[in-house]
């Protein structure tokens, strides 16, 4: 097993690597375990292919988490690990710490998550745990470090960052009137801003429906 064979087995069921690590003592949830992979949906396209699944054509509730269960699952039966998912709880697992563990995510400006290719647009669908360790790829820098105008922080139409805590409320409720930067026709404006994100190719059709998602259900 390497890091190649994981990402050609990862991206032949449309999901992609962001990052991995070995996990160590203070990593609880993952004691026996040599590496962990974190992953996303492949882009760019990958909205293309998940509207063909079972999940979206029946309308099933919570399909993206739905096919993120079937298929990180089946992914991990046939490497030996085990799979994990950042939506089942609470409580919830460590998915921001583990991110960060991977050297390719950092804080943002704004305190999401923003990833050295992905931008912030990251986001996980599940991960998955080896019993052996693995050699890993160079980790990434902080798209942040050379982004010297910081739009995502001045992007927001109702500066829901600003305090340093994520004010979901305000952001409910501007996407839910006015929306007056087509968050929910296009996506978090705030997200779409960083120019890490802008060359990662998700579409905004994706983004659409997990903003109607979140103004419906919630965060």
């Amino acid at each position: 097993m390497n890091y190649d064979i994981l990402q050609q087995a990862a991206r032949a069921m449309h999901l992609d690597i962001l990052g991995a690590f070995h996990p160590e003592e203070d990593d609880p949830e993952l004691s026996g375990f040599g590496t962990l992979v974190m992953l996303s949906p492949l882009e760019p396209n990958f909205w293309d292919h998940f509207t063909t699944q079972r999940e979206f054509i029946d309308k099933v509730p919570n399909p993206v988490d739905q096919w993120s269960s079937r298929v990180v699952t089946a992914l991990a039966a046939a490497l030996g690990a085990q799979p994990y998912f950042p939506f089942t709880g609470p409580p919830y697992l460590p998915f921001y710490q583990w991110a960060l563990k991977t050297g390719r995510c950092y804080p943002s400006p704004i305190n999401l998550l923003v990833h050295d290719t992905a931008g912030l647009f990251v986001s996980f669908r599940g991960a998955i745990a080896l019993p052996q360790k693995i050699d890993l790829p160079a980790t990434g820098l902080s798209p942040c470090e050379n982004c010297a105008d910081k739009p995502c922080l001045s992007t927001c139409p109702v500066d829901a960052f600003a305090s340093g805590v994520y004010d979901v409320g305000a952001c409910r409720d501007v996407i839910g009137a006015q929306d007056p930067k087509s968050c929910l026709s296009r996506g978090c404006a705030a997200r779409r801003s960083c120019p890490a994100s802008s060359g990662y190719g998700r579409l905004e059709e994706q983004s659409s429906y997990h903003m109607r998602v979140f103004l419906e259900n919630g965060p």
